[in-house]
């Protein structure tokens, strides 16, 4: 990921709306969530959904696919792990406390989904 594509996710992040349908698609999986679901949970109109959404599918933070009569809205893991990364790249400076912190974050994160799903 290059500054210019950083911007474009964090200007996309940067509403509440929007930061608040990521959380969910995050929480979701990768499965995701059809957009009425989605539309109650976040609490907006499926019209305000839908204006959101193509805000951060142009952003590269969620996709859509098609199931049937619905339409399954995902996060896009790549791109937020490519953003972390864009962050977090040289942040030590040879000192891995700094970076400790968040490491053990994202990896109590998984350890804690992993088990959820053992």
């Amino acid at each position: 990921m290059d500054e210019r594509q950083a911007l474009a996710v964090f200007a996309a992040l940067s509403q509440e709306t929007r930061l608040r349908i990521v959380r969910h698609l995050v929480t979701a999986g990768p499965d995701g969530l059809a957009a009425g679901v989605l539309s109650s949970q976040v609490g907006v109109s499926t019209s305000n959904l839908s204006f959101h959404l193509k805000e951060l599918e142009h952003a590269g933070l969620v996709q859509s696919r098609r199931e049937g009569r619905s339409i399954i809205y995902s996060a896009l893991y790549p791109t937020m792990s490519a953003l972390i990364g864009f962050l977090m790249k040289d942040c030590c400076q040879g000192r891995p406390e700094v970076c400790a912190p968040a490491v053990a974050a994202l990896d109590a994160c998984c350890i804690a989904t992993e088990a959820a799903h053992a």
